[in-house]
C-alpha cells in the first residue's frame, strides 16, 4: 500500500521582532529556498501540532505557546509537476495554512540533510526575493502586518 502525502500543508514563516527571517534551501530542488513545510500526517492532525513538528524536523527549533501566530491565512496553489506523484492520483492541489514562530534572536537551526541544504536568515524584503514559492514571498511580505516591529 502507497501512502500518499495529504493535500493540506502548513507554511511557519520562522522570524525575529527584528523582521529577519529564516530561509531554508530545499535538497531535493537546489537553489529553491522557502521557509518551513510540511503536510498533515493523518487529516486528523491539528494545524498547530502540524507546524511545530515540521519546524522541529527541519530545523531543530521550537518555540513556546507565546512565540507561535495562527496568522489566519489559507491559500490553494496548484501543486507543482515535479511533485505532484507524492498525492494521490487526481489530486493537482494543495491547501496551505501560515503560520509565524518569533524566535528572540537570529538562531543557528540543524537542518535535516534529507529535506535541506543550506539555511540563511535574511531580512523580511530579501527573504520575499529569494523565495521560489509566490504564496511564501506573499506571506513574508505580510510580516510587518501580523509581527509589527
Amino acid at each position: 500500500m502507497q501512502l500518499f502525502k495529504i493535500p493540506e500543508s502548513v507554511l511557519v514563516v520562522v522570524h525575529t521582532r527584528q523582521r529577519g527571517v529564516l530561509l531554508l534551501e530545499r535538497a531535493d530542488q537546489p537553489g529553491f529556498w522557502q521557509s518551513v513545510t510540511g503536510s498533515r500526517d493523518t487529516p486528523e492532525e491539528p494545524l498547530l501540532h502540524t507546524a511545530r513538528r515540521e519546524v522541529l524536523e527541519e530545523t531543530g527549533l521550537s518555540g513556546g505557546d507565546d512565540q507561535w501566530g495562527d496568522w489566519n491565512l489559507s491559500n490553494v496553489y496548484e501543486i507543482y509537476p515535479v511533485w505532484r506523484q507524492r498525492y494521490a492520483p487526481g489530486v493537482t492541489h494543495n491547501t496551505e495554512h501560515v503560520f509565524g514562530l518569533c524566535l528572540p534572536e537570529r538562531l543557528a537551526p540543524t537542518l535535516n540533510p534529507r529535506e535541506h541544504l543550506a539555511w540563511r536568515w535574511l531580512d523580511w524584503r530579501e527573504a520575499a526575493d529569494l523565495c521560489f514559492s509566490p504564496s511564501n514571498a506573499e506571506a513574508i511580505l505580510m510580516l510587518p502586518r501580523f509581527a509589527p516591529a
